[in-house]
């Protein structure tokens, strides 16, 4: 973090150079655009085909195909959950945090993207509806359903604790992927990435720049869903911190179970195709 006490003078021009207005890095009036409307038709008539329960301080892994949607719930009380997606028939390619918040922001909402990862950076899942968009950004700068955290793991913990804890969601969604896909957890866990945080209330402190947490304003019955660009494998832990409000990477908060429904579509939205890997060739201006 920047330093209280800086060790160097300010220059002269200080005040002139910190009042330059910024520029966004990536406008996206050219970024194609969902068709919501679309969608929510299709929607509309989708019959519920699976849904899964992940356990408290667990993970566990769900099949999307392109074309049907699937809402995560909040069940017995507030609870967060970190979510990672990987192409189902390519593990390589895997959602991407740090592109998907250079184009959407630092929380994500109603139709906003999932991208995936270079060489392909396309739509992986379109957010279609979030029963906590009314939330907004609160007077602390906090907001729901964040990629800038990248989720509670053993590493950091170990080196800030001293002492192992296994249920991290790192831990979880490396034993829930390992199970699905019969890899050896070692196997695993390099495929386990930066999530979305969902229903998680975070944000930056203004004074230092430091990633907070705050009590998750979810509650029974709210959801966050989307629709499924490619096919998907899905994994989802139910965080240790429950709903954040205190502390994660132990067992000292209530947690809750949290629900995955699938929804399959008579038909997919009209005009829609799934998104094909980025046009880029590849050559990297080499001869």
């Amino acid at each position: 973090m920047k330093p209280i006490v800086p060790e160097h003078p300010a220059p002269a021009d200080a005040s002139a150079r910190r009042a330059i207005r910024p520029v966004l890095c990536y406008p996206v009036e050219t970024l194609p655009q969902p068709d919501l409307a679309a969608y929510r038709t299709a929607r509309a008539g989708a019959q519920k085909t699976a849904e899964i329960l992940v356990p408290p301080r667990d993970a566990r892994c769900f099949h999307v195909g392109a074309g049907q949607f699937f809402r995560i719930t909040c069940t017995g009380g507030p609870q967060v959950g970190d979510l990672n997606l990987w192409h189902a028939h390519d593990l390589a390619e895997h959602f991407y945090s740090g592109k998907t918040r250079a184009l959407h922001g630092t929380h994500l909402s109603t139709s906003d993207r999932m991208w995936s990862t270079f060489p392909t950076l396309r739509p992986m899942a379109t957010i279609t509806d979030d029963s906590l968009d009314w939330y907004g950004f609160d007077a602390f700068g906090g907001a729901v359903h964040d990629v800038i955290g990248t989720r509670c793991d053993p590493y950091t913990n170990a080196l800030l604790s001293g002492g192992p804890y296994h249920h991290c969601c790192h831990s979880n969604l490396t034993r829930a992927l390992a199970r699905e896909t019969g890899l050896s957890l070692a196997a695993a866990e390099p495929h386990i990435h930066d999530v979305l945080n969902v229903f998680m209330c975070t944000g930056f402190a203004r004074d230092t720049g430091q990633y907070f947490m705050k009590a998750s304003p979810v509650r029974p019955g709210d959801y966050l869903e989307f629709f499924a660009e490619i096919d998907l494998l899905g994994g989802l832990s139910s965080c240790p911190g429950g709903d954040c409000s205190a502390a994660h990477s132990s067992d000292s908060a209530t947690c809750q179970p949290l629900l995955v429904e699938v929804f399959t579509p008579p038909a997919p939205p009209a005009g829609w195709s799934s998104p094909a890997p980025s046009r880029y060739d590849r050559s990297h201006g080499a001869a």
